[in-house]
C-alpha cells in the first residue's frame, strides 16, 4: 500500500549530518510520503545540504529555535490527511506509515497513533512504549490499546486535529510538550491509540543536556497542570517541580520563570472533563501498581 496520504514532519536543530541520514532513510521508503523538514535555526549549514542533497524534501528553514512548536511550521506546509512525526535521530520502519493510513482510515474516532519506538542497533523496546502496549485503559473498541498521552516524535496525527487543538505551544519549548496537546485531543471526544505494528527506530544522539531537559519538563508539568488540571494537582505538579529545581542547583532562576508564567497560565485556563480525568486516574493507578 503506499501511504500517499500522509506527510512525514521532521523537526531538527544542529544535526546535519544525523538528519541527511535520516533523509534518506524517509526518502527509501516504500511508503513513499512526502517529507517536510522543519530545521530550528541551525547554525551547521542544514539547510542549505539538505536543499542540495535531497531537493524533493521541503525545507522550512525557521529564524529562531522555536523547540518542539518548530513542528508547527511543518504541519502548516502539509496537505495530507495525516500527518506523521520523526526527529533528526529517528525514523520509520517500511509500511508502517501505510499500515497508520489503512488504520486511521479505518477508525474515525482515533486521532492520533502512538508507534513502537525501539532504540539502538538491538532495537531494545522503549520502556515508554512497555507501558502504552500494558495500558490499563484496554482497547475499548478501538484498534489498540486506549492512551492518555503519546511520543511526539513516533506519533501519526489527523492534520485537521492537530491544527484544531492548537499544535505545541511554543512557550514550552521542549519536553513533556505532549501532554497538553494529548488532553486537548482528549477533551475534544477523541481517542489517542497505542499501534504495535507501526515501528520507529531511534539511535539517540549524544548531543543532549539531560539536566536541562529535567528541569524543562519539571517547569512544563507544571505550566501545563496549571493551564488544564484540577488546582489540586496543579499545586503538587509545581511542588515536584520546586524539589527538583533545588535538587539541580537552579531554584531562584528557574522558580521565577515558573511563576512568572502564573497569569499567563490561568488566562488560558480550561480544566479538563471529568472523562478524561477518569482516564488520567486509571492509568495512574495502574503504573502505580506495577511499581509495587
Amino acid at each position: 500500500m503506499n501511504a500517499a496520504g500522509v506527510t512525514v514532519v521532521v523537526l531538527t536543530h544542529n544535526r546535519v549530518e544525523q538528519v541527511l541520514e535520516t533523509l534518506e532513510k524517509l526518502l527509501a521508503l516504500p511508503d513513499c510520503p512526502n517529507v517536510v523538514l522543519v530545521d530550528n535555526a541551525s547554525t551547521d549549514g542544514t539547510t542549505q545540504r539538505v536543499s542540495r542533497h535531497y531537493p524533493s524534501v521541503r525545507v522550512v528553514a525557521s529564524k529562531t529555535n522555536l523547540g518542539a512548536a518548530g513542528r508547527n511550521l511543518g504541519v502548516a506546509c502539509v496537505a495530507t490527511e495525516y500527518v506523521a512525526f520523526c526527529d533528526d535521530d529517528m525514523w520509520w520502519q517500511a509500511n508502517s506509515l501505510s499500515r497508520a493510513v489503512s488504520i486511521l482510515d479505518g477508525s474515525p474516532q482515533v486521532a492520533v497513533l502512538g508507534a513502537r519506538v525501539v532504540v539502538g542497533e538491538d532495537e531494545a523496546l522503549d520502556s515508554t512504549c512497555a507501558l502504552m502496549k500494558a495500558s490499563p485503559l484496554g482497547t475499548r473498541g478501538l484498534p489498540g490499546p486506549a492512551l492518555i498521552g503519546f511520543l511526539a516524535g513516533a506519533s501519526v496525527f489527523r492534520t485537521d486535529v492537530f491544527r484544531r487543538v492548537g499544535g505545541y505551544e511554543p512557550k514550552l519549548f521542549i519536553g513533556g510538550e505532549e501532554e497538553l496537546v494529548a488532553l486537548d485531543v482528549l477533551a475534544s471526544g477523541l481517542a489517542i491509540v497505542y499501534a504495535d505494528d507501526l515501528v520507529v527506530h531511534h539511535h539517540p544522539s549524544t548531543l543532549r543536556d539531560s539536566a536541562l531537559r529535567r528541569r524543562l519538563l519539571a517547569r512544563n508539568s507544571a505550566w501545563i497542570a496549571w493551564l488544564r488540571l484540577p488546582m489540586g494537582e496543579a499545586w503538587r505538579a509545581t511542588l515536584r517541580a520546586l524539589v527538583l529545581m533545588r535538587r539541580e542547583g537552579t531554584p531562584l532562576r528557574d522558580a521565577a520563570t515558573m511563576f512568572a508564567a502564573l497569569p499567563w497560565a490561568l488566562v488560558r485556563r480550561r480544566v479538563i472533563p471529568p472523562s478524561v480525568r477518569r482516564m488520567r486516574a486509571i492509568v495512574f493507578d495502574g503504573q502505580q501498581r506495577l511499581d509495587l
